[in-house]
């Protein structure tokens, strides 16, 4: 993988090329905090380790180098005493090889006028290289070289005796440098593995510090998106982190003027629109009181004219409510109030009186903290949306919140249809501002402004609830629009 600067590719570090190619293969890519963790832990893994390698490195030369000097020079000394035995006593290598082991030789072994002559049967003239016995014995040259007897490291030192016609060989163990490598390369492994952990540990501390001021901003951004416009990042005197606060708290500044911008013209637009509308809708009545001296043609043209004011004067109400919404100035009159009764006299006064209504018996005892007037408002839009949208007569049930998964202590306030049903990828848009779904394009005159769904939004999350739209349970054609409120049973 290579980066381009002014056309010219630039080789990344072998690390990064892994890490990238190691996050390209995974389903998702590392996320930031993951990828500093890794980045620390791979560091701290690779000192450690050159470390190690470096410590134990030094530590078998020294210790193999100190042990081979010494088994060098006592061989030597050895070599000597074997020298002067035979010199004393030509006829017998087995007296030469008796005082080596009176003074402590273990393994020694002649090959004296070309016979061998071994202190212990373990170490003989079997065991000893052939490169090294025809380096010492024909060239007559003194080598040492290591080797394995038994599964065991030997160093085996040769050295001429050219005097007395005779070649001196010892067995070195190193057992014992064997051993404390392996103690060391244990302590080494150990010693790895903790300054490992002690990386991942500041890998973890190092990442959490770094995306902690991207979890401010995400945490201040969803605040803004859920209303809270005046939200600002604290400043910072890192210089880097001051230019994103900076950033953001210029974003967040911005948006809250347009927003309030917005909401100030549609509220100005709102009141200016009432006082010429409250003089057409009063000339309508005038009209409306002598239609039957109307022609016929006229008559038609009126009633289109009264069907749009109403319209009309319902679009102005709801833009007042929604710039009221934005202002913040929505205040609830919270009181005590019985769910079922709520619903059953909110339909009663609605456009569909007739609409039917079903409450389970626990729906009947379920009691609410809410403001009567706006949750009746609430069921009069679900109402409308159903009576212009769905077709037939709509059906209404109140009951407890069903599910596993469901909080305890909240009431289900469903309102189904027989219409068509809304499509999945709409079901989040029929709540938004001036979204008619499907019906977008196709407006008639029956049609709402697409602000009615918006209100009932704004209010049930006002009184702590939620709504959302699904199909059907008795899987007939139709949407069931479902309110989620908290409620307790008395």
């Amino acid at each position: 993988m290579t980066d381009a600067l002014d056309g010219a590719p630039i080789k990344r570090p072998r690390y990064r090329r892994f890490i990238d190619a190691v996050a390209e293969r995974r389903p998702g890519r590392l996320g930031l905090r993951t990828r500093i963790l890794l980045m620390f832990t791979l560091g701290a893994l690779l000192l450690a380790g050159f470390l190690a390698g470096a410590a134990y490195s030094f530590t078998r030369s020294s210790l193999v180098t100190q042990r081979d000097k010494s088994a060098v020079a006592e061989a030597e000394r050895n070599a000597s005493v074997a020298e002067g035995e035979l010199s004393a006593n030509p006829t017998s290598a087995q007296a030469a090889i008796n005082r080596l082991r009176s003074l402590g030789v273990e393994s020694p072994a002649l090959n004296y006028r070309g016979a061998w002559t071994v202190g212990t049967t373990k170490f003989g003239p079997d065991q000893i290289p052939e490169q090294l016995s025809n380096h010492v014995i024909v060239d007559a040259v003194a080598s040492r070289m290591i080797t394995e007897i038994g599964g065991r490291p030997v160093l085996v030192v040769g050295i001429p005796l050219p005097s007395v016609d005779a070649t001196y060989f010892e067995f070195v163990s190193l057992t014992q440098v064997d051993d404390t490598l392996r103690s060391v390369a244990l302590s080494l492994l150990f010693g790895a593995i903790i300054t490992t952990m002690f990386g991942v540990l500041i890998g973890w501390f190092a990442a959490s510090r770094a995306v902690r001021p991207l979890a401010e901003a995400a945490l201040a951004a969803k605040a803004i998106a859920g209303g809270r416009l005046d939200t600002r990042l604290e400043p910072t005197d890192d210089h880097d982190l001051r230019m994103l606060a900076n950033s953001f708290n210029d974003m967040a500044s911005a948006l809250e003027t347009r927003v309030e911008r917005d909401a100030r013209f549609a509220s100005d637009v709102s009141h200016e629109l009432r006082s010429p509308l409250m003089t057409l809708a009063a000339s309508v009545e005038v009209m409306l009181a002598r239609r039957d001296d109307m022609p016929a043609r006229a008559q038609v043209a009126l009633d289109l004219l009264v069907s749009d004011v109403a319209r009309f004067q319902g679009l102005v109400e709801d833009l007042l409510e929604i710039s009221r919404f934005d202002a913040g100035a929505i205040r609830l009159h919270r009181e005590d109030l019985f769910v079922a009764e709520l619903v059953r006299q909110a339909i009663a006064v609605c456009s569909k009186p007739d609409t039917p209504v079903t409450v389970t018996e626990r729906g009947e005892r379920m009691v609410m903290q809410g403001d009567r007037r706006r949750l009746a408002r609430v069921m009069a839009n679900l109402i409308d949306n159903a009576r212009l949208h769905g077709g037939g007569t709509p059906i209404v049930l109140v009951s407890e919140a069903e599910g596993d998964g469901e909080p305890l202590g909240h009431v289900w306030i469903a309102v189904q249809d027989d219409g068509p049903g809304v499509p999945t990828e709409e079901r989040v848009l029929v709540f938004e501002r001036f979204a008619r779904g499907g019906v977008a394009g196709r407006r008639s005159a029956t049609d709402g402004a697409g602000l009615g769904l918006a209100l009932v939004d704004e209010h049930v999350r006002m009184h702590g609830g939620r709504v959302w739209v699904e199909d059907r349970v008795d899987e007939l054609p139709g949407a069931r629009f479902v309110i989620e409120l908290p409620a307790e049973e008395v």
